[in-house]
């Protein structure tokens, strides 16, 4: 039997409720500890809720980016603080430094107790103090797709040259990312088309990726079966106003729809107040045929998949795509479009359409709301392929695989 791995986790910032990184680093902790490996995640806010698994240690920040305050201005005694005052003063010039000075207070954090950890595996940070810590204990970092995908999108969702500007700046932190991935030895992540995007955009080889497919939180989404459908009812799990969701597109579709039958949108969670999205369903017309949820608990995320008819994916772009997988589980039919990996999760489970392709989207939503058999094939066949292939208990044994041919080859 292999012995037990130390395992030190970084996660800069992983809400554990939302966005495919949260949810990463608290199911890949818990199913590594359940192997047997001895995990400690160092983590900035919000808290990633780790339920018990493995050992969290949270490191103190200025958490501007706090939904509940906000930019708010730090006190005098905090900025005494360089690394504080760094991540400061870059905030007020409308940068992101937080990746990076999160590496910088761990590093210390660990100053002269590196060797502690077998290895440490970096959530997506990418901070230069990676690379001072890769010499003195092995080093990777999951990637998860890379953001010059969202950078290009959201210049290109604008016509004002001040949001471009800002958008530019505000992903700046985009080069120190690069640079960081061309120096480390192995890079883990969670889908081939997030390989090849991330290899070609950042200019890092190929051979250095391995590819580990997320899992699926499985006691959290499940089937309902005795919840009564409502008929026309559509469920999308984002209400985010970032262009790379592609809701613009699904709310374009679903006035389109309602010229010919009678269908009803809910979206899991709140758009920004007099944001895109809520500009544009005021544009549009759409009100009384969308309920946006808020923030809901698991019981009511996994009723809401009951009550809908078809799920609907519709990003532009996708590292892994953790709701196509999340409905599958619910055995509920899967549209997505073929946005980054989302073809990889979804198989032959789901019908695909091209993304950004609002008239694509309305067909496929006309034509399964008319075809209730293909949806039950669909749905069954989305459900056996997340319990067979995306497991959180795979994820971590290749993980740990991982782990140990990457410490073999730094020794």
């Amino acid at each position: 039997m292999k012995s037990s791995l130390k395992i030190g986790i970084l996660s800069y910032r992983s809400n554990p409720h939302c966005g495919g990184q949260g949810v990463y680093v608290r199911h890949l902790t818990q199913a590594l500890s359940d192997l047997g490996h001895q995990v400690e995640v160092i983590a900035g806010p919000p808290d990633p809720n780790l339920n018990g698994s493995g050992t969290l240690t949270m490191l103190k920040t200025l958490d501007l980016y706090n939904a509940d305050d906000p930019f708010r201005t730090p006190h005098f005694e905090e900025l005494k603080d360089p690394i504080n005052l760094l991540e400061w003063l870059d905030v007020s010039a409308m940068g992101y430094p937080e990746p990076m000075t999160f590496g910088m207070r761990v590093n210390r954090h660990l100053k002269g107790n590196e060797s502690k950890f077998d290895i440490i595996h970096d959530n997506q940070s990418l901070s230069y103090s990676l690379l001072s810590l890769q010499r003195k204990v092995p080093v990777t970092s999951t990637i998860h797709h890379p953001m010059t995908v969202d950078r290009r999108l959201e210049i290109k969702s604008t016509r004002s040259y001040i949001k471009k500007l800002k958008a530019i700046r505000w992903y700046s932190f985009i080069g120190m990312q690069k640079q960081v991935a061309r120096r480390l030895g192995t890079i883990i992540t969670v889908s081939d088309s997030s390989k090849h995007d991330i290899a070609r955009e950042f200019k890092v080889p190929e051979s250095k990726f391995i590819t580990i497919p997320n899992g699926i939180d499985t006691d959290n989404f499940y089937p309902l079966d005795h919840i009564r459908k409502i008929p026309g009812r559509l469920i999308v799990t984002n209400s985010a106003d970032t262009p790379l969701k592609g809701l613009y597109h699904l709310l374009f579709a679903l006035k389109n729809i309602l010229k010919k039958h009678r269908v009803s949108l809910t979206v899991i969670g709140t758009p920004k107040k007099n944001g895109g999205i809520e500009n544009l369903v005021k544009k549009l017309a759409l009100g009384r045929h969308i309920e946006f949820t808020g923030r809901i608990d698991h019981d009511r995320f996994v009723r809401e998949y009951a009550k809908a008819s078809i799920a609907v994916v519709p990003s532009l772009y996708e590292g892994f795509g953790l709701p196509v997988g999340e409905a599958m589980a619910c055995r509920i039919p899967v549209i997505c479009t073929t946005g980054g990996a989302l073809p990889e999760v979804a198989g032959d489970a789901a019908r695909l359409v091209p993304p950004g392709d609002a008239i694509a989207l309305e067909r496929a939503i006309i034509e399964l709301l008319e075809d209730p058999h293909q949806r039950d094939i669909l749905a069954q066949k989305g459900y056996e392929r997340v319990m067979s292939e995306f497991t959180w208990e795979k994820t971590a044994i290749k993980t740990a695989q991982a782990y140990r041919g990457i410490i073999h080859d730094y020794h």
